[in-house]
């Protein structure tokens, strides 16, 4: 390759592969016209470009931190689960097949065909690629089939630093046992370790990372301490640490509730897309409440000021959660004694409809709470393909009340990605969504909707007026400001010179 290359393995999931990506991505930006690459990616978080085309959510925030436009080459493979170990594969941004965990592919040689296509076209238009693997490197048992990972180096043959979370404990053992089970061609490319999310004094470190050096002849180019990210979440590792029902983690605290504010988020099963609600947590205390969870906040026993229903992978089988749980009670009896405001986005509109028909023609009664019906006319693929939207918001011939209150003839921004098609008799999106009589009820399609600043800001005004409260709007933080504060810590607490000799890069 033309391009200068680097990969970055984990020695398990969630070690802090992305976000080593992403620091890198933004640093050599700077210099070089850069872009992020992974062969293969599992989400339900997902991201649709100009032209249609799906990738990960992941990908799209290192190409954004990199300055590039996001584009399906840089995650040909995407894999979304489905429930009953299916994942809807995703190839180059279309619809690929259905498929069970483990038979992704009918052939392993015309994935690395796909992947060879896609890191030609990498190459073409970019000086540096930055690659990331997935999961744990040494998954011996996948060797054969592994195209992100084993197979990514061996096409690649680009030089690899290896990440290791030293929370999770043995940090030193899991390294050393990564490089020996690796393959003797791929191990040999290993030029570094990186040690991730460190509390404490590095200098406690010290012995044992001489030691490790000593065994396994590579150098550790350093220890990231402990650092919470203000970057948007890529997957559900990282939806599962956020707080729970009522909690306030410490690095939340004093952020997200001058304006006095509580969004309740429900946690779906198979929850998708819930990165379309993170923009809200620096102006609000977001909570995600698990099913057999309190609606009401446990410490002050007040109704949320409103509730949010994401998309999901599995509809159908969600909706089902939601009765056997009594959630759906919960939101139905929150929005009969308080009026309570609720939006659903994506499969949640979907759910707060009249009825939900299944393949075979078995309809399901929804929270009949917006007059719209959806039925699922298949089961693998979307009924429409995803697409970029910019839509005006019309409600003056409809309902000029409630949440549309502030919002009406504004032009907002996203991306439709759905399954099934739904009819209703009140769009509100253009050909899009739905709102109930007294305007309180919200359901659309268009996830990106509240980074619409103009919206977001609108509709918090709206929720605070309601409350009887001042809103007090929080100091803007970009996306931008996350990827330099990360690269900041990066550069502070890595050799970034050794990683510019690795990849040969002046």
């Amino acid at each position: 390759m033309n391009a200068k290359t680097l990969l970055v393995l984990g020695t398990s999931s969630d070690a802090g592969k992305s976000s080593v990506v992403t620091a890198i991505c933004k640093i050599l930006s700077e210099k070089y016209k850069v872009a992020p690459f992974k062969a293969q990616n599992m989400s339900l978080n997902s991201w649709v470009s100009k032209d249609g085309k799906e990738i990960s959510f992941a990908q799209v925030i290192q190409a954004w931190a990199a300055g590039a436009e996001p584009i399906p080459e840089m995650n040909p493979v995407v894999l979304k689960p489905k429930g009953d170990s299916i994942s809807q594969v995703i190839v180059l941004g279309e619809h690929y097949a259905d498929r069970t965990a483990g038979n992704y592919y009918e052939s392993i040689d015309e994935m690395f065909k796909i992947l060879n296509r896609a890191l030609s076209k990498l190459e073409e238009n970019f000086d540096v690629i930055v690659m990331e693997g997935a999961g744990g490197a040494a998954e011996i048992n996948l060797y054969d089939r592994d195209i992100v990972n084993i197979g990514t180096a061996r096409l690649t043959k680009a030089p690899i630093i290896l990440v290791g979370d030293i929370e999770r404990g043995g940090v030193f053992a899991s390294l050393y046992g990564t490089i020996a089970l690796l393959p003797e061609d791929v191990r040999q490319n290993v030029k570094g370790f990186v040690i991730n999310k460190f509390r404490g004094d590095p200098a406690i470190l010290k012995p044992g990372l001489d030691q490790l050096e000593k065994m396994t002849g590579i150098p550790v180019l350093g220890v990231l301490p402990y650092f919470k990210l203000r970057i948007p979440s890529e997957d559900s590792m990282s939806f599962h640490e956020k707080a729970g029902s009522g909690a306030i983690p410490e690095e939340k605290k004093g952020r997200g509730q001058k304006t006095g504010l509580e969004i309740a988020v429900i946690q779906l099963p198979k929850i998708s897309h819930f990165n379309d609600f993170e923009v809200l947590e620096s102006e609000a205390l977001v909570r995600y409440v698990q099913l057999d969870d309190c609606l009401k906040n446990k410490n002050t026993n007040e109704c949320p000021d409103l509730i949010l229903l994401p998309g999901s992978g599995t509809p159908l089988q969600d909706l089902n959660a939601l009765k056997e749980s009594g959630m759906m009670e919960q939101i139905l009896e929150l929005r009969k004694e308080y009026n309570c405001p609720v939006i659903g986005v994506g499969e949640g509109y979907q759910l707060l409809g009249k009825t939900l028909t299944d393949p075979s023609g078995n309809k399901v009664a929804g929270f009949g709470l917006l007059e719209c019906d959806t039925v699922y006319e298949k089961e693998e693929g979307y009924s429409e393909k995803p697409e970029r939207v910019t839509v005006v918001i019309d409600s003056k011939s409809k309902v000029n009340a409630g949440i549309l209150k502030e919002v009406s003839g504004m032009t907002v921004d996203g991306f439709l990605a759905h399954s099934g098609k739904t009819t209703t008799r009140s769009p509100v999106f253009g050909n899009d969504g739905a709102v109930s009589a007294d305007g309180m009820v919200l359901g659309t399609f268009t996830h990106g909707l509240f980074d619409n600043k103009q919206f977001r800001k609108a509709l918090l005004r709206y929720l605070a007026a309601r409350k009887g409260i001042q809103y007090v709007e929080e100091e803007e933080f970009t996306v931008q400001d996350g990827f330099a504060e990360l690269a900041a810590v990066f550069e502070k607490n890595v050799d970034m010179k050794a990683i510019y000799k690795i990849m040969e890069l002046k």
